[in-house]
């Protein structure tokens, strides 16, 4: 970064933001030698419960970007998960899968940045956008001046209003996620990781995944509630007995669903962005769109915005003067992007239909699907069996 006079500073692209979509794209702008500046009002980032698993797939991006050394440094890896569907065990799964502390993987992903991307803390209190050059203005007057303008700030409104962009509600507190630790330790738990499966409609849960972090186990759990009903409440007020009740399966498993923390939760409402098509700014991540974590394609969908603009539309546009609005909507038209932001919608709304939705069309799909899985079920039943009586066989 340079000075131009005092307080104001020049570089190619303003990064507003430094969570995930932020951070990794200020890391590999300016590993590949770019000019950026890096603002969040925050040093540290607060402990906050966000994601807290991803799987392979999330992995390769961040080794596509070359962040993988850092990031498997701050995350516990799984290779091991046993799916219980129907009140019963459905299949053992072999897949790597890694889970970590928000909080804790955004501040080494900070610790992380290179050199020449310090972050700058401030909190932005005007911005001037246009064709060519955009202004940023913080709070201890400082001046920000760059070709490009990033928006990274989640699901902040303060930047997405100064610039003049709306946020579009799809679909309001359309479900819950809930976090809490468990306190039966990962060596007394009976398997690595778990997984278990609503089993009606009626109740309204998509799953529960049970899985090491560090040295304790973990749960996420995910609804289609609202924080404000008295389901919620009293599952705040007592989980280790709703999840008796919901999942006896598995509760002895897990010292009976002893819990060990308070019960975080986080609603989620599906959103989009109106009027983002303009020069000088681009929106990434969960500042673009937010889709619903209960897939898990969530970060997933925030790396592929970082990959492409890294890899294809930043080059490209810093290549030639200006940044008017045609450069920028070549990333909103990006194939690559468009699909899977798409994908994270329709998986969104899937897995809320396929849990909780009463019409024929879902009921039959429900039907058709547990048809199918207690057929395999029964099938690896009657295997096991054969296998346990084969040897008696041959001894007669």
């Amino acid at each position: 970064m340079s000075t131009a006079e005092a307080g104001q500073t020049e570089v190619e692209v303003a990064i507003v933001g430094a969570g995930m979509a932020g951070t990794t794209l200020a890391t590999v702008l300016g590993q590949a030698g770019r000019k950026v500046a890096l603002i969040d009002p925050h040093r540290v980032h607060h402990d906050e419960f966000r994601a807290e698993k991803i799987g392979m797939d999330q992995m390769l991006l961040f080794e596509k970007l070359g962040l993988d050394a850092t990031v498997k440094r701050l995350v516990t890896s799984t290779t091991d998960t046993h799916v219980f569907r129907l009140g019963q065990l459905f299949a053992h799964e072999k897949k790597s899968e890694f889970t970590f502390s928000y909080g804790a993987l955004i501040n080494g992903l900070r610790d992380a940045l290179p050199p020449q991307v310090p972050l700058t803390v401030g909190k932005v209190t005007e911005i001037s956008t246009g064709p060519d050059r955009q202004r940023l203005v913080l709070a201890d007057g400082s001046v920000i001046n760059a070709r490009l303008l990033v928006v990274a700030t989640g699901h902040g409104e303060a930047v997405r209003r100064a610039v003049g962009v709306e946020r579009v509600e799809q679909s309001k507190a359309h479900s819950l996620s809930m976090g809490f630790d468990l306190a039966i330790s990962p060596r007394e738990f009976a398997y690595q990781s778990a997984t278990c499966y609503g089993r009606r409609a009626a109740d309204r849960v998509a799953y529960i995944s049970i899985f090491p972090l560090g040295n304790k186990m973990r749960a996420n759990m995910f609804v289609y509630r609202t924080v404000a009903e008295p389901w919620t409440r009293a599952f705040r007020q007592d989980p280790q007995k709703m999840l008796c009740e919901l999942m006896p399966e598995i509760a002895a498993l897990c010292g009976n669903f002893e819990v060990a923390s308070p019960v975080e939760v986080r609603q989620v409402s599906l959103n989009t962005t109106q009027g983002h098509r303009r020069d000088g700014v681009v929106f990434i991540g969960d500042a673009f769109c937010t889709t619903c974590p209960t897939p898990g394609v969530g970060i997933g969908r925030v790396m592929t915005d970082v990959d492409q603009l890294h890899s294809v539309h930043i080059p490209r546009w810093l290549e030639t003067p200006g940044m008017a609005a045609d450069k920028i909507n070549a990333f909103y038209d990006d194939p690559v992007k468009v699909a899977t932001d798409e994908d994270g919608m329709r998986v969104s709304y899937y897995a809320k239909s396929i849990t909780i939705e009463t019409g024929l069309e879902w009921r039959v799909r429900r039907l058709r699907n547990n048809t199918a899985r207690r057929l395999m079920i029964i099938g690896r039943k009657m295997r096991h069996l054969g296998q346990r009586q084969a040897p008696v066989a041959n001894m007669q």
